[in-house]
């Protein structure tokens, strides 16, 4: 099943990254006019078994975004955020890149988000299952509140994910994927939450420069 799933993430990754590729054309011209910079963003991510590896993502902040402000940390409403920023971000046009780390064999198309390498230290032995899989471009709990989760919460709907797995579970988060994105609700979480520990602090790490 698992070289099922793998031959599917080929497929579904070389199909988008061909069928896409006149949009990566005009959004990275798009990018550069609205603020000259990178095309892409890239970032530390834990994977499989706690791996690390580099996210790649279209870049949507200002250039050294996150040395400036709140870090690596995006508030609703950012002023680090571009123009055309906001557009990839509530399109989520920002993570079509990612189709390059389903290539490589780092990423899933479905799968529990990459988590920032710090988080991962603050996982106990149950949350460490969630490092059991590849990480996904969408998932579980994107399907199911994406930012409006907190940190633990998200969490559990991961290992959720991994104890009930198949590949119709797999089928039935792509499509309740593409209904949530079009929706396009639950981007952010409120200004100052700790997605760890609930507290109204700071963001979790979808809601990044990523």
């Amino acid at each position: 099943m698992l070289l099922i799933k793998r031959l599917i993430d080929l497929f579904l990754s070389l199909f988008g990254l061909i069928l896409s590729a006149p949009v990566f054309l005009i959004v990275a011209l798009l990018i550069v006019i609205d603020d000259p910079g990178p095309v892409f963003f890239r970032q530390a991510r834990a994977g499989k078994d706690g791996r690390t590896f580099q996210v790649i993502k279209f870049r949507t902040m200002v250039v050294g975004a996150e040395k400036k402000g709140t870090g690596v940390f995006v508030l609703k409403d950012d002023p680090r955020i571009t123009r055309f920023g906001k557009i990839l971000r509530h399109t989520s046009l920002d993570e079509l890149p990612q189709l390059f780390n389903i290539l490589k064999g780092e990423m899933s198309v479905v799968g529990p988000r990459p988590a920032l390498p710090y988080q991962i230290d603050n996982y106990n032995e149950r949350q460490k299952q969630r490092l059991k899989v590849k990480p996904g471009i969408t998932g579980w709990s994107q399907v199911k509140g994406r930012s409006s989760l907190t940190w633990p919460e998200r969490i559990e709907q991961d290992l959720w994910y991994i104890d009930n797995w198949s590949l119709w579970l797999d089928i039935k988060i792509i499509f309740m994927t593409v209904k949530v994105v079009f929706e396009r609700e639950n981007l952010y979480k409120p200004p100052g939450y700790d997605p760890i520990s609930g507290e109204m602090k700071i963001l979790d790490s979808d809601n990044d420069e990523s």
